[in-house]
């Protein structure tokens, strides 16, 4: 009977939830992900990552949204800081929330904790360990497929969105994040990226990034796309080229020049496997160093008259992650089965959130620098055309404050309950309540956030300093300072 049950179980294996691609061939190019256009271009430039951690993670990046518009006395404009946010990404739980920011805007905050956070996610899942059905489908490549969580997030949230809707309705610069299994590099959902599979990304539904994003392995099966090498005009950019033969570029810019070479070689890749983002960028920020390289220019991933403009740059990290589990350190056995394939997979996301940070405040730092090389360097007469004027201008005067608001800064009551929040896609009420404030607050008590704000014409620097070495114990510096 033990043989007869494990065959049948075998070929339930071979019904795994596979995902047939959907992404169409390209017709013409790849336009950019929004029209920047759409906003204004202020003093202010806000950008957000959003990490990786289920329900958990959407609930501490919505509380980070909620503080940041309760700052509406502090910069004059209705939403707050959401008014200035020029770029938003995202990872895996993250990425919900950084998807439908981007789309609707502050806007979309509004009931997105009824309508998402207090909802059952799962709700089209198979997620009982307990079941060998689940447990062998899981194993053989995934228990779920596309028809579960991204069928729910278009049913409560997207509403069948496309790409070519987000760039219709937002001026938000929207980077959804995934792991390109075969090549081990950060998967980005960019024109950059689909020009080299030559692929129609605005067809691509919003929900389909989103569960390549949050496809944890086991879990979920890969999404899949197809690249469509020969039905399009693709020419490789610049920088790829220049990447490959420049000494000098960075190992992780080499690896995604090689990600994308991949894709316009038939002999190499005629699918895409992805998984969960967090398993190489667990705050999605390699599209800022793609992004820098492509457009080549001090400015990007800003417009010229973003970059003339801008005088205080704010990018914050939302960091959801909790405190490591010694469980397994008390005792001879384990892990073993499925426990030991979710270690390894948290112990890639956790050493890719630390790199990963590292390494954005490197390159934010060398942006400021050549962006104020720039700056510096452009004529009375462009920086008129660019600004509209030059009455206080001055080049130098940028400063950049990165920040990450994580459960290290709250109190330690509030930390321990936090630490036992799952990492799944339905929590408790309380749990999810407990995670937005946690954001809320955490945003609130991060020294590079109040050094932001004190930096603002009309605040008082003193106080927020104040404020922010209460809060951190830290002294408040600009990178770059």
């Amino acid at each position: 009977m033990r043989l007869i049950a494990l065959a049948a179980l075998c070929l339930l294996a071979a019904c795994a939830a596979w995902n047939q691609p959907l992404n169409p061939p390209l017709q013409g190019e790849n336009a950019g992900i929004v029209d920047q256009a759409k906003l204004e271009p202020g003093e202010l430039y806000v950008g957000l990552a959003f990490s990786g951690g289920g329900m958990r993670a959407s609930a501490f990046a919505y509380g980070m949204l909620e503080e940041l518009k309760a700052q509406g006395v502090v910069t004059g404009t209705p939403n707050g800081v959401l008014d200035h946010v020029r770029l938003v990404t995202g990872v895996s739980g993250g990425s919900v929330t950084a998807a439908q920011f981007g789309l609707y805007g502050p806007a979309g905050i509004q009931g997105y904790r009824e309508n998402y956070l207090l909802t059952n996610a799962e709700k089209y899942m198979a997620n009982s360990v307990l079941n060998p059905v689940t447990l062998v489908k899981g194993l053989s490549g995934g228990a779920n497929g596309r028809t579960t969580f991204a069928r729910y997030l278009d049913e409560v949230l997207f509403h069948k969105a496309t790409f070519a809707d987000l760039r219709a309705r937002s001026g938000i610069k929207t980077w959804i994040n995934a792991t390109d299994m075969a090549n081990n590099t950060p998967f980005l959902f960019s024109p950059e990226t689909f020009d080299a599979l030559c692929s129609d990304l605005s067809k691509v539904p919003i929900s389909e990034a989103v569960a390549a994003s949050a496809a944890f392995p086991l879990v979920f099966s890969p999404i899949v796309l197809e690249a469509h090498q020969g039905k399009c005009d693709y020419r490789e950019p610049d920088w790829l080229t220049a990447a490959r033969n420049n000494p000098e570029a960075t190992s992780a810019m080499k690896a995604q020049a090689r990600a994308l070479e991949s894709y316009a070689n038939p002999e190499e890749v005629k699918f895409v496997k992805l998984l969960d983002g967090g398993i190489t960028d667990n705050f999605g920020t390699t599209g800022l160093a793609v992004e820098r390289a492509r457009a080549q220019a001090a400015y990007a991933p800003m417009t010229p008259e973003e970059a003339v403009k801008m005088t205080r740059m704010l990018f914050l990290v939302a960091n959801a992650g909790v405190e490591k589990d010694y469980s397994w350190t008390q005792k001879v056995p384990g892990p073993g089965g499925l426990g030991l394939g979710m270690s390894i997979a948290t112990a890639s996301m956790s050493a890719a959130t630390r790199s990963g940070y590292d390494a954005m405040k490197g390159e934010l730092r060398n942006w400021q620098e050549e962006l104020v090389e720039w700056r510096c360097g452009l004529s009375l007469a462009e920086v008129r055309r660019l600004r509209g004027s030059t009455n206080g201008w001055d080049c130098q005067d940028v400063k950049l404050f990165v920040g990450q608001a994580s459960f290290e800064a709250v109190p330690k009551e509030m930390r321990e309950k936090l630490n036992k929040v799952p990492t799944r896609l339905r929590l408790k009420p309380d749990e999810v309540d407990l995670v937005i404030e946690a954001g809320r607050l955490a945003t609130r008590l991060t020294p590079e956030y109040n050094g932001f704000l004190a930096a603002l014409d009309g605040n008082s620097v003193e106080s927020r300093i104040a404020a922010g070495i209460a809060a951190g114990g830290r002294r408040i510096v600009p990178v770059g300072q």
